[in-house]
């Protein structure tokens, strides 16, 4: 490393060790269970809405076995609150992957992690960071914060491959698990402090708006059948305070999904 890159290592270790959130539950495990867990729910999603959410959940659902034998309709409903419902879906469907073809053992190869559901290289990495310590290479939006603020300050935009590779030479080979605790701790200071940099990102794409798009449609229609079956002109009731044809639409694609099942006559969760 040059006299650089050893300062910026310096400071993300004294910001974690006086400011770091050292208490967050997923902190406190290396179950990569609880990683998953927490790394679903933790997408778009921001910390403090999920820490209530993570407690419950490992309540409900303490290991992969627990999670991956019980009903999709009970997932749904615990996950009410955090938005994205395919998520839940997809974290039911990699334990029951998980438990049939691992015997309940995580893999601790990110190929291997990759091919289940839900888990996209970013997943995979954090876990292997996290769970097993490995010192790979992982980005997400407080990472490209962090890299940017220091490293790319004068750059028009900046690929995540730039990134990377400044992850790779600034990285602790072995404390990769409290590394990017600490990185991802600093970015949201920085984020807080600075303003978001991240919009240097090639590529870059703004989040939509959640009032009024299909997002919120898609977890008003989940929130309605949270509490049981309701018949369709019950369920129309409950969704009119949008437009019927979106409504359909939603609902539409909600069946396709298998987060919603259709009777003859009424919606419920699976």
């Amino acid at each position: 490393m040059n006299q650089k890159e050893i300062a910026f290592v310096k400071t993300v270790w004294d910001f974690y060790d006086t400011s770091g959130r050292h208490d967050l539950p997923w902190r406190q495990t290396t179950d990569p269970y609880a990683i998953l867990v927490s790394e679903l729910m933790l997408q778009q999603t921001q910390v403090t809405r999920v820490v209530s959410k993570y407690a419950a959940f490992m309540v409900a659902y303490p290991t992969v076995h627990t999670l991956a034998t019980t009903g999709l309709g009970g997932v749904l409903r615990l996950w009410q609150g955090l938005g994205y419902n395919r998520r839940a879906k997809f974290l039911w469907q990699c334990a029951q992957e998980i438990v049939d073809k691992y015997d309940g053992v995580f893999p601790k190869d990110e190929h291997q992690l990759q091919a289940l559901p839900g888990i996209g290289p970013y997943t995979a990495a954090a876990i292997c960071a996290f769970a097993y310590n490995q010192p790979v290479e992982l980005i997400e939006t407080n990472v490209r914060q962090v890299y940017i603020h220091h490293f790319f300050t004068k750059a028009a935009q900046v690929t995540d491959q730039e990134i990377l590779h400044k992850v790779a030479r600034t990285m602790p080979v072995d404390r990769a698990r409290a590394w990017y605790a600490a990185v991802m701790d600093y970015g949201t200071y920085l984020k807080a402090t600075h303003g978001n940099n991240t919009r240097k990102r090639k590529g870059y794409l703004k989040q939509s708006a959640f009032k009024g798009s299909d997002r919120q449609i898609r977890g008003a229609i989940l929130r309605a059948l949270q509490s049981g079956r309701l018949d369709v002109q019950a369920f129309e009731a409950e969704l009119s305070t949008f437009a019927s044809d979106r409504v359909q639409r939603q609902t539409a694609a909600l069946l396709a999904e298998g987060l919603v099942v259709k009777g003859r006559q009424y919606y419920q969760l699976p």
